[in-house]
């Protein structure tokens, strides 16, 4: 059977070599006549001039082809891409990512197993138990809702194999592009306020969710996922037992009726259709907490090597990162213009301190306004007008700093075996006319 190869895989197998076959480039300074043939060549297919063509790495798929997407469409969804059915995943294109505050409908999805069907809410309920809680209860929505102190809080989801696609070896998973991220504003109680309720024990060291969701195999004794975070996660004024998304009821395909959200730290630890939670006196030891899910090396390793699982670290708080969502890749734009660019950064549990932007393949970098968060643990919004010295094709690029002197690697980070944690540089191509 024939199998096409997408551009990504393609380049990540010999980029060298992909140059040539792709676009007739070679990546030696000597071959100068091949180098200037090859840029002609990628230049025909792009449709432009590259300007800053001599500061273009190897290997490097333009920007222009390295963002495709195919339209999905659920109800409460829209313009979100499939990459998988079974159990539903959907990203989100970045440009669509745009609005400061994401809309649930631009919210990605991301299942381990199958959602519950026919939910009902007045018989819905939440069970806090464990060997390190002091009083286990349950509690209804309705008891949630009035005994605890409302709270409203923009806090930034994203998934923790965001970006897996750029990965060399290529990882296993979903090959998510960079729309596994949004920031909407949750509506709920602190998860503070109801294991106080309960009571916990001076050796809780950690919470282990439990949701309704079933695993693919339809076996009722086996789970799709089981995470958890440390108790000082927990206890954070901002993490949340929700059952609201921007003011309105929690879209089903992201926890409906009731899930948890612990804003910076990987999606996976923000369980959905939220059950039970269970106070522990160890690290929780649920489905997708042990072996190599959700962790990477706790030091560096080659790419493609065996990395043994006790050498393996949980992902806690997510490295800086950016996005440009305005304008879309591939916009055509008059060079005697400025051109507005607005995007947003986040950085884990820490602030971003700056965010700047590069036409020229990261020689130069322009310094963008940059806004406080509205809260902790939400994204901020950046914006900057940039200028193109003549007509052609140009890429540009966006690279956040956080306020430890973290920053975003122009090329992809070191690799780990399940594609996790890439924070490259965000780039979008722009035809200056």
């Amino acid at each position: 059977m024939n199998r096409e190869r997408g551009i990504h895989e393609y380049f990540a197998t010999d980029p060298e070599r992909a140059d040539r076959e792709a676009w007739g480039r070679k990546s030696e300074p000597s071959s100068r006549r091949g180098f200037l043939s090859g840029l002609a060549q990628l230049s025909a297919v792009i449709g432009a001039e590259i300007v800053f063509a001599r500061f273009m790495p190897t290997g490097l798929i333009p920007a222009a082809y390295a963002n495709s997407s195919q339209p999905f469409r659920i109800q409460g969804k829209n313009g979100l891409t499939l990459l998988n059915d079974r159990p539903l995943n959907a990203e989100t294109p970045a440009f669509l990512l745009n609005d400061d505050v994401t809309p649930t409908e631009r919210l990605f999805i991301r299942n381990n197993g199958v959602p519950p069907q026919g939910v009902n809410t007045l018989r819905w309920t939440l069970t806090i138990d464990g060997e390190a809680v002091v009083n286990p209860k349950t509690y209804t929505l309705a008891d949630l809702k009035k005994r605890f102190t409302p709270i409203s809080k923009q806090l930034t989801l994203e998934c923790g194999g965001n970006g897996r696609f750029e990965f060399d070896p290529p990882a296993k998973g979903n090959q998510w592009t960079l729309g596994a991220v949004g920031c909407p504003r949750w509506n709920g109680a602190r998860l503070k306020d109801v294991l106080e309720d309960c009571g916990y024990q001076e050796n809780a060291v950690y919470i282990g969710y439990y949701g309704a969701d079933t695993h693919l195999s339809g076996k009722p004794d086996k789970l799709p996922i089981s995470r958890g975070v440390p108790m000082n996660k927990a206890l954070e004024e901002e993490s949340m037992i929700a059952w609201g998304m921007n003011g309105y009821d929690l879209h089903e395909m992201n926890g409906y009726p009731l899930r948890l959200v612990f804003g910076s730290w990987p999606g996976s630890t923000s369980g959905k259709w939220l059950k039970r939670i269970s106070v522990r006196d160890k690290i929780h030891d649920g489905p997708k907490m042990v072996g190599k899910s959700y962790r990477v090396p706790c030091t560096p390793v080659a790419p493609g090597s065996n990395v043994a699982d006790a050498d393996m670290c949980i992902i806690e708080s997510m490295p800086v990162k950016s996005l440009i969502t305005y304008p879309e890749s591939g916009i055509r734009h008059p060079s005697a213009k400025p051109l507005h660019l607005h995007g947003h950064a986040w950085a884990g549990d820490h602030k971003v301190r700056a965010l700047h932007a590069s036409i020229d393949f990261g020689q130069t970098w322009r310094k963008a306004r940059l806004q406080k968060p509205a809260n902790r643990l939400a994204w901020q919004n950046w914006d900057l007008s940039v200028e193109f010295p003549n007509p052609g094709y140009y890429e540009v690029w966006a690279r956040a700093v956080d306020e430890t002197g973290r920053s975003q690697p122009m090329v992809v980070p070191g690799w780990n075996p399940k594609g996790y944690l890439n924070n490259s540089c965000h780039r979008i191509a722009v035809y200056a006319a």
